[in-house]
């Protein structure tokens, strides 16, 4: 019985000890990570003031006075609480402090203004905008967006705007064609990876998980296969036939596959499978593996098993993890291609066992099984993206063509010869101007 006795002590010594180890290596952690969320405000760019210098001028005075609003109305809460507390009477428990209605309260009295004089130059701006920027914390990010002719664009990108929105910010200052393939993308030089932010997400929400050092990058760029599930929606669910036959199929073959797929009160993900090759954890060698997906995640046959659903074995759930198109992975884990893809949580930034690399052996097979885990993972939602982009880019083309009518149409003050079109002078450029081509990257 003494011996039970000092073995349970000595059992509950060595959890102790566990836990107090564990408990100091997670500390660290935690306190950076609350120190990089409270004091990133910008990407792209090596601190905070070059940022703001980057920022035009009506770009900066909006941020200005954004936050000189947010901060007003803390003010105005402040006042409020410190009032009811003065008179002594007590708030219903059901009320709590909401943005929405914050918007309809009456503005502050001239006390709670600044008494320093408006700033009249963009160093006063930009040192005012420091100062509330800090003093607000609000999730507000200027984010350095890169083009595919290494020029760059400025953008500042608050915690409600959508990617849609910034892609209609950039379609303004780019001037380029309004076509569905329009893309921000992150790239991450560490991992060797791309991936496409979809139109629903919240910007600042990925980038909030990008380390403090973190050489990863925004592209504008055109990717031409975004919506492919809708342009050519044979590729994905009558995939077992013949690529010749595919090809034949026509537009309305095409909008029943999409009515049928996605407009029902689920979407029908794929029925895809087949073999992909994959790296063993902590290894470089790829072992072919048979995988099935389903809407769920990604499963595979283990060996001397059959396809039947009892036998399957899930491999990823598309839950917590994103999809990441890669580069030459044929050199860098000498992957049997370099059409791979890998399935990894968002906050993994570097090399990790929790990251699930796959290849494809052509770029065809890549295009379909990339394609069809965004559809069991976003479902419903990348159909509605669709929609909203081709209602979008249809309205700003007619108001494109609309207004270049009217600039050929406007009044002239005297004769002239009548105008033609010389596609050779290079100081008029086509109405539809597109940037010039991306780096070379598989498009997905």
């Amino acid at each position: 019985m003494d011996d039970i006795d000092a073995m349970f002590s000595h059992l509950l010594s060595e959890i102790d000890n566990i836990s107090e180890s564990l408990m100091s290596a997670a500390d660290p952690a935690e306190v950076d990570c609350a120190s990089h969320t409270e004091n990133r405000f910008s990407f792209g760019f090596t601190d905070l003031n070059e940022s703001l210098n980057e920022l035009e001028d009506q770009d900066l005075d909006a941020l200005v006075a954004d936050l000189g609003s947010k901060l007003n109305l803390q003010e105005l809460f402040t006042h409020e609480q410190n009032s009811s507390l003065t008179d002594n009477r007590t708030a219903p428990a059901t009320m709590t402090r909401q943005s929405e209605p914050a918007a309809a309260l009456p503005s502050l009295p001239n006390t709670t203004k600044s008494s320093r004089s408006e700033p009249q130059t963009k160093a006063d701006k930009i040192k005012l905008a420091l100062e509330k920027l800090r003093e607000a914390k609000v999730r507000k990010l200027i984010v350095k967006v890169l083009m595919s002719d290494s020029s760059s664009k400025t953008l500042m990108v608050d915690e409600r705007q959508t990617v849609r929105e910034l892609l209609d910010q950039l379609f303004e200052k780019t001037h380029c064609d309004q076509g569905l393939g329009w893309s921000m993308c992150e790239t991450n030089p560490d991992l060797q990876t791309e991936r496409i932010f979809e139109d629903h997400e919240y910007l600042v929400e990925p980038l909030s998980t990008w380390t403090r050092h973190s050489e990863n990058k925004i592209y504008f760029v055109s990717r031409p296969q975004k919506y492919v599930m809708f342009t050519d929606p044979q590729l994905f669910y009558m995939w077992k036939k013949k690529k010749a036959c595919l090809s034949g199929i026509n537009e309305d073959t095409k909008q029943l596959l999409i009515k049928e797929h996605f407009e029902g009160s689920t979407v029908i993900v794929p029925d895809l499978e087949g073999t992909l090759y994959l790296k063993e954890d902590g290894k470089k060698g790829w072992k072919p593996r048979y995988f099935v997906l389903r809407a769920s995640g990604i499963y595979f046959v283990p060996k001397g098993k059959t396809k039947s659903s009892s036998d399957l074995v899930c491999f990823v759930r598309f839950e917590k993890v994103n999809i990441y198109t890669t580069d030459n992975y044929k050199q860098k884990y000498r992957a049997p291609t370099n059409f791979c893809f890998m399935l990894k949580h968002p906050c993994i930034q570097k090399e990790s066992d929790y990251i699930k690399y796959l290849c494809c052996d052509d770029e065809h097979t890549l295009l379909v099984w990339v394609n069809s885990i965004r559809i069991a993972k976003y479902g419903s939602v990348l159909y509605k993206n669709y929609q909203a982009a081709v209602k979008r880019t249809s309205t700003l083309q007619t108001l494109h063509c609309a207004a270049h009518k009217d600039r050929s149409n406007g009044p002239q003050t005297g004769p002239s010869a009548p105008k033609t079109t010389n596609v050779e002078d290079p100081q008029e450029p086509p109405p539809n101007f597109k940037p010039p081509p991306p780096p070379e990257h598989v498009q997905v």
